[in-house]
């Protein structure tokens, strides 16, 4: 009778676990880049359970520098993608109608570092030197900065040369370019892990040069938000989502262990990932997760003034809503 008993128990627990699995609804989130401490808010939700507390069965999609994630997205690979607002506009002005829904990074990580050997000082400084560019969508804000400078980039006395960069530091190691494209938390850490001295060392913050654009974002087609069940799947993916980000940043190292542990790749180190968690918490801190829409107009406003060739021709519509994280954050 015990052992009756038992097994009913057991096809129960079992029906209600697959009645769960069947009940939760599927998002999946394409990241912009690969498993990394930049996206720990979102591996930290799916670790601690955020995502199922809210009904949610999420699959998260590493990126890498053959996946372009408005493409994953335009092709139904996924649902909702991490990518930069210069990117997305660019997308959107080409017939991709992305929409921003949530804004967990409030600050811009990138910059130039460049070696002091070369002589530079300041932006002008610039003129006549090879500069790495990271392209794939990534050139925008750096475009933006030498229009707004009035330096062309094709070479010359009075431009600059762009190598394009791949995603490391190597052009700058071997001396083949006097600045590369870096972010704060992960290729300025790795030039100073490849045995650079910091005071060997010029930044150009694109904070600090007042042309910083927003990074990091949440966006998805257009299309969808006409349908009320992916709407309400958004509202509970961003909930979610941004209480990871807390969590990360109240929690640096625990998140930045729970990246390593979803690093297929095994090729990240714990130093590495540690340091990255540290500054990429400067970036989210006192970010509600809510696109502030003064942001969105400095983004805009850089982009529009590219010159005689800037990364969008026009103001965008409909390019972000605040219905998502108005939900999300009550």
């Amino acid at each position: 009778m015990k052992m009756k008993l038992a097994s009913i128990l057991l096809a129960g627990a079992s029906l209600m676990t697959a009645f769960s699995a069947q009940a939760a609804e599927k998002v999946t989130l394409q990241l912009k880049w690969v498993t990394q401490a930049q996206f720990a808010g979102y591996y930290v939700a799916k670790d601690k359970g955020f995502y199922e507390a809210e009904g949610l069965d999420v699959d998260i999609k590493p990126g890498g520098p053959d996946i372009a994630p408005a493409q994953v997205l335009a092709g139904g690979g996924a649902d909702v993608i991490v990518d930069w607002m210069p990117s997305a506009l660019a997308t959107r002005e080409k017939g991709v109608p992305l929409v921003n829904i949530a804004q967990p990074f409030k600050k811009s990580g990138m910059m130039l570092t460049c070696l002091k050997e070369t002589g530079i000082t300041k932006p002008d400084d610039f003129k006549g030197k090879t500069l790495g560019v990271w392209f794939f969508g990534n050139e925008y804000p750096f475009l933006s900065w030498m229009a707004h400078l009035k330096i062309p980039t094709e070479g010359g006395a009075e431009g600059v040369t762009v190598l394009k960069q791949g995603f490391n530091v190597d052009p700058l190691l071997q001396k083949q370019a006097a600045c590369i494209s870096t972010m704060t938390y992960n290729e300025y850490l790795q030039v100073l892990e490849a045995g650079v001295k910091a005071d060997d060392l010029v930044t150009f913050k694109y904070e600090d040069e007042g042309v910083a654009t927003l990074e990091d974002g949440l966006y998805v087609l257009e299309d969808k938000l006409k349908d009320a069940t992916f709407k309400d799947n958004m509202v509970k993916f961003v909930r979610a989502s941004l209480k990871g980000w807390k969590y990360a940043e109240e929690n640096p190292d625990e998140a930045a262990d729970i990246v390593l542990e979803n690093d297929a790749s095994g090729a990240q180190t714990e130093a590495h990932q540690k340091g990255m968690m540290t500054e990429v918490a400067k970036l989210t801190a006192g970010a509600t997760g809510a696109l502030d829409a003064a942001d969105y107009e400095r983004t805009v406003k850089t982009l529009l003034g590219g010159g005689s060739d800037p990364v969008i021709t026009k103001e965008p519509s409909g390019a972000y809503t605040t219905e998502i994280t108005d939900a999300a954050l009550k």
